[in-house]
């Protein structure tokens, strides 16, 4: 019997996860890791590269039988001779190049007549200050290409404010995103999954909950959103998915709007596995990763449904305990429930480095599952349990 090899460009916790996936299908999986030390590199085959060196990318591309991603940050035009060489890059460059660069990702939201933030492009402070006394401030001001988890991200709140932003308009952009401020009631995020033969499989619309602008509390599906804001909100992330020809799964970042327009507005897309989506690990029939892998290799799409009435994912980051294993014991007899993930990642400050997954049975149960995974990540991240946890 012969399998497929999978490439992954990316050492990331994001390869890590597809691993499990991978085993259980009888897919292999060979990683360009940066380095010997990040996540992927203990859990599947790899080779170190650079994934910004055409060769590289070549040479590592010869080996495998369809490429895929743990991150956005691949050359474009790279991707797009690899493509033109005959390699089957999953998502393509025509798709991966609205996640990689936000500018286009506005424009073709628009072009798709998809609810945006009123934006624009600015290569200037004047320009910046201008939109912001047409729009009124404050504004947010963000870099096309490389920021996330809160980097490359600025709130503008004044003229005065815009004017010590001189630095931003000399990165090496021709320009940058500038944004109203959407006033918005909680984060969503809506997760899709797309075959190149076109068949897509779409998971609950999510509640994201952000600590100083990185993912920390996700509950499947969001708890109170209306039906109709759901279903628009799936059929938005449906659209671009087949629109742009995405394949693997799709995140849409959203902002809740109550009583504006569709009830949201798009933030920003992923064309990979995502944050939001690991609850899907042990709260859906098919995980995010095992669903990315069918996906990227054309087989039939899993089961979206969830396994309980919601499921809780939460992230917690690098903290006081240096030794996790070692807090492993008491996080799982206090928290038998708790489903816990680590990414095998040094631990520094803020740094994520693990979830935890509870799944509520039933709707009373949701704010037991959320103490439960707030206690468990407490106690693996600082060696104690939270005030408000509960067994």
């Amino acid at each position: 019997m012969t399998f497929p090899l999978v490439g992954v460009v990316g050492g990331g916790q994001l390869a890590r996860m597809l691993a499990p996936a991978a085993i259980e299908l009888g897919v292999h999986l060979h990683v360009l890791a940066e380095s010997e030390d990040v996540s992927a590199t203990s859990a599947a085959r790899y080779t170190v590269g650079d994934y910004r060196d055409l060769d590289t990318l070549m040479r590592f591309a010869a080996t495998v039988d369809v490429l895929t991603f743990d991150h956005e940050h691949v050359p474009t035009e790279h991707l797009r001779t690899l493509e033109d060489s005959g390699v089957a890059v999953r998502p393509g460059p025509e798709a991966l190049q609205y996640a990689q660069d936000k500018l286009k990702m506005r424009g073709i939201a628009d072009e798709l007549g998809l609810p945006n933030p009123v934006w624009a492009a600015v290569d200037s402070v004047e320009a910046l200050v201008s939109f912001g006394e047409e729009h009124g401030w404050p504004v947010v001001l963000k870099t096309p290409r490389g920021g996330y988890d809160g980097k490359g991200v600025r709130v503008v709140r004044t003229p005065e404010e815009a004017a010590e932003t001189t630095e931003w308009f000399e990165l090496d952009f021709p320009a940058l995103l500038v944004e109203q401020l959407v006033p918005f009631s909680r984060e969503l995020s809506a997760q899709v999954a797309r075959r190149p033969s076109g068949e897509v499989a779409i998971y609950p619309i999510v509640e994201s909950l952000q600590t100083d602008s990185v993912c920390d509390v996700v509950t499947a599906p969001a708890p109170g959103l209306d039906p109709e804001v759901a279903a628009a909100a799936a059929e938005a992330a449906s659209t671009l998915a087949e629109r742009l020809g995405v394949v693997g799964m799709l995140a849409v970042e959203l902002f809740e709007t109550p009583g504006t327009g569709p009830g949201f507005l798009i933030n920003e897309l992923a064309m990979r596995p995502h944050n939001s989506g690991h609850w899907s690990m042990d709260g859906a029939v098919t995980g995010q990763f095992e669903q990315h892998l069918r996906a990227v290799l054309d087989l039939p799409l899993g089961s979206t449904q969830p396994l309980g009435a919601y499921t809780v994912m939460k992230n917690y980051l690098g903290g006081a305990n240096q030794d996790l294993y070692s807090a492993f014991d008491r996080a799982m007899s206090e928290y038998p429930s708790a489903k816990i993930h680590v990414y095998g990642k040094a631990v520094r400050p803020g740094r994520k480095v693990g979830h935890v997954n509870v799944i509520a049975a039933t709707e009373q149960d949701l704010d037991q599952a959320r103490a439960i995974a707030e206690g468990a990540a407490s106690v693996i991240r600082d060696g104690v349990p939270s005030a408000d946890s509960a067994r």
